[in-house]
């Protein structure tokens, strides 16, 4: 204590034979307990040896030593230390799950009946009488069938009546070929042992025999089953099994139910923010993704630049216009799979009492594949009447709103600028942008656009689908070497047209949408990380809660790992229900997004994964530390703790 030495034992000698019943007595502080914790190696000595059977057991580590505690010796309690979550069988139990033999269940029933308790096995602590309590004790001391059976005042909180019970069923035990050592005060009590050892000041100052008072028959105990118990112990004892730890760290997260559900809430919380983020996150690229889909894939855009004279820009076309022949051209490279030329202008539509003013677009017959825009009414125009010119248009679904209702537009007649056309089919539905509405467009044959509509002998641009995207960087090339080579155009002209990807154009607005999807989903990972922390801090405080159980469980011979496991099993636990309970929310939250928000939102088995292993990870890392500081806590210090 500090800097002064407290010797609580010093000078002992000490000799038990098996099938003996030892009482100890003294006054409080003379060192009888401590004795008794060597014994049941809950303690260790500074110096000295303790042989027990022939063998020294002082440089044993510590699973050597909760092997002994669970196969040698059996611990009844002044305080009882039962659990007060489970019943009288369960308590029973305990040593058992350290012995591997956890399914044993009939072993325990029968100890309990031994002890007269076989009517009240599924009361709990709580529901019996400190006289019932004790047997229960006495019960699981006797469980694993240990030699030894070390008392620590087991009449000390209990009535006369209740203290000759406890006496006579362990005169009852020792008579059976049990070793007794019972720590006393009082001399009655004492006087029921074959022996008296009395200690004051950490010394023994007497050791004689008592004159039992009520000897009877005893059974011959020849080593007192010392050598099987040793065997037992010395081949580790039986482990506990994976089954066993999950079956106690559920009971332990279930019975503290609002301490465990405060736990779980910043898993929760934080799980389903992760999936609601990273749902938002999918659903905007799935909705970016679609919309870049009708714009079509594999396409190179051949359009007009200007040239610039002295920085001075001439205006597109002004050196090189495209043409029908371009585009006739261009059909014939080997990378070349399709190709559209089209020209776009205005266009004032009218229907009966109705007009609108709109985008018109001249486009080849390959245009709908293209571009995604097959009519989901009627048809697009074929090669014949693009050949003939023919007056035939496919309206957006804007259009087919504003000029018909809900009438169906198809073999209607209406006006393009004052020339009469009839539709043959309605393009499908492709949304908006921030710049204009694509639904509100009408396309009509490049051909008669050119020579009917708008007065033109050129085009603005020229589509180009190439038949794989392995061929996109030689295609712009040949592109580029075919319009150089048709317009005769020099080095300093070669600005004069422009090729764009709109490939590299996908790639880089998708890549930006994953980039945000993942901004998102790790913002929200970060109340997962809060949540980890608090399951720490929770798991902390529960250590120091249940610092006599791990004690309790540690005389039993639960091992350091045991210990480990058990409270490893319960901070996964409650970050594994925590992520199912926080997958839901993420779930609904994301579905409530997509209804009042009207988002497009997807959850992906991805996130859900990514979720789970996120909060079984954070169970993981921030479980070790409580889960070491309860392995680490030394027996006896944690049955002591108030």
């Amino acid at each position: 204590m500090g800097e002064v030495a407290v010797h609580a034992l010093r000078d002992v000698s000490l000799k038990i034979s098996p099938g003996e019943f030892v009482a100890i007595m003294g006054p409080s502080g003379s060192g009888k307990s401590t004795l008794l914790h060597l014994l049941g190696f809950l303690d260790r000595p500074d110096t000295g040896s303790y042989l027990l059977d022939g063998r020294d057991m002082t440089g044993l580590s510590d699973d050597e030593l909760a092997g002994l505690r669970n196969q040698m010796m059996g611990f009844v309690f002044q305080q009882f230390h039962l659990l007060n979550r489970v019943s009288a069988l369960v308590n029973a139990q305990l040593p058992l799950i350290y012995a591997g033999k956890s399914a044993d269940r009939k072993k325990a029933q029968e100890k309990i009946a031994e002890v007269g308790l076989a009517d009240r096995a599924s009361h709990h602590p709580n529901e019996l009488s400190g006289g019932e309590q004790q047997r229960v004790a006495i019960a699981r001391s006797l469980v694993n069938e240990p030699p030894i059976i070390l008392a620590d005042e087991p009449t000390g909180n209990l009535d006369s009546v209740s203290e000759d019970e406890i006496i006579i069923l362990l005169e009852k035990l020792n008579r059976g070929g049990k070793t007794v050592v019972m720590v006393t005060h009082e001399r009655s009590i004492a006087a029921r042992a074959d022996r008296i050892i009395s200690m004051r000041d950490g010394k023994i100052v007497s050791d004689e025999p008592a004159g039992r008072l009520t000897a009877g028959p005893r059974a011959d105990s020849g080593n007192g089953g010392f050598e099987d118990a040793l065997d037992r112990a010395g081949s580790g004892g039986g482990k506990a099994v994976a089954a066993d730890y999950f079956r106690q760290a559920f009971h332990a997260v279930t019975s503290h139910k609002m301490r465990t559900f405060l736990s779980m809430l910043g898993i929760l919380i934080g799980v389903g923010a992760v999936i609601a983020m990273l749902a938002l996150g999918e659903g905007a690229k799935q909705s970016i993704s679609e919309r870049l889909a009708s714009l079509g894939s594999n396409l190179l855009m051949v359009r007009p630049g200007s040239r610039r004279v002295r920085g001075v820009s001439l205006g597109a076309g002004d050196v090189t216009r495209l043409t029908m022949k371009d585009a006739d051209a261009m059909t014939g490279l080997p990378q070349v799979a399709r190709v559209s030329p089209s020209v776009s202008g205005r266009g004032q539509l009218v229907y009966g009492n109705k007009n609108w003013s709109t985008s018109l677009w001249g486009v080849g017959v390959d245009y709908a594949p293209m571009r995604a825009s097959v009519p989901t009414v009627g048809r697009f125009f074929t090669e014949g009447e693009a050949r003939k010119r023919d007056k035939v248009a496919v309206i957006g679904t804007t259009v087919a709103h504003e000029l018909f209702g809900e009438e169906n537009p198809v073999d209607a007649t209406i006006k393009i600028n004052r020339i009469n056309f009839r539709v043959i089919g309605i393009l499908p539905e492709k949304g908006g942008s921030p710049w204009r509405d694509r639904d509100d467009v009408v396309v009509i044959p490049v051909t008669t656009a050119m020579y009917r509509v708008l007065g033109k002998d050129y085009v603005n641009s020229i589509d180009v689908e190439v038949k794989s995207p392995e061929l996109m960087e030689e295609a712009e090339e040949a592109l580029k070497e075919l319009v150089v080579k048709r317009h005769r155009l020099k080095e300093n002209q070669e600005d004069s047209f422009q090729i764009r990807n709109m490939a590299e154009i996908q790639e880089t607005i998708e890549s930006t949408a994953e980039t945000m999807g993942w901004l998102l989903g790790s913002i929200a990972a970060i109340s997962l990380l809060v949540g980890g922390i608090g399951i720490m801090n929770i798991m902390l405080v529960s250590v120091t809660e249940r610092t006599r159980e791990i004690g309790l469980r540690k005389a039993l011979g639960a091992r350091r790992r045991d210990i480990l496991h058990q409270f490893l099993i319960e901070a996964v636990l409650m970050t594994v229900c925590g992520g199912i309970a926080g997958i839901l929310l993420g779930v609904g939250i994301a579905e409530l997004l997509s209804h009042l928000a009207e988002w497009t939102v997807k959850v992906t088995p991805f996130s859900v994964l990514l979720a789970c292993g996120f909060s079984i990870l954070i169970g993981l890392v921030f479980g070790v530390y409580p889960a070491r500081q309860a392995a680490r806590l030394d027996p006896i210090e944690a049955l002591r703790y108030e």
